[in-house]
């Protein structure tokens, strides 16, 4: 396995800093590449950052990551709720998966609090903005420090 982190987002998150700031905050998807490029270069690690609104793509770049990822840190949208062709995929990959929610899913709508994902990942981070890409970053880290 490589040091790379596979950050991958789900629908909508393309429009982050634009759909309803007041939930998800005025950062752009871009700002977050930006800061987890950085927050992975200092542990030594790489980040392939993707986002994509098709529940396929996702699969098919958890199936890429197989291959040489040493970890997958989703915040996968809507597709959280409802994706067990998400969760299969998951299940396949070896290495560590964090699940991300840039806001706290269990103060919102009752749908929300369920993750077919969550039955998978490793850690969830949910309700600390953008930041929960960047703590993200720093478990995958240390489980890779101690393994």
């Amino acid at each position: 396995m490589t040091g790379t982190i596979y950050v991958l987002n789900g629908p909508n998150l393309n429009l982050l800093g634009k759909r309803q700031p007041e939930i998800y905050g005025r950062e752009t998807l871009a700002d977050v590449e930006a800061a987890a490029i950085e927050a992975a270069k200092g542990h030594g690690l790489s980040v392939r950052f993707l986002q994509s609104n098709a529940e396929h793509q996702l699969i098919d770049w958890i199936h890429e990551a197989r291959e040489g990822a040493a970890a997958i840190i989703i915040n996968p949208g809507a597709y959280t709720h409802t994706s067990i062709a998400i969760l299969d995929a998951l299940n396949a990959f070896e290495g560590t998966v964090i699940e991300v929610h840039i806001s706290n899913v269990h103060k919102r709508e009752e749908f929300r609090r369920h993750s077919y994902v969550s039955l998978r990942a490793d850690g969830v981070i949910a309700g600390c903005g953008t930041q929960g890409y960047l703590l993200a970053i720093d478990r995958v880290a240390r489980v890779l420090a101690a393994d």
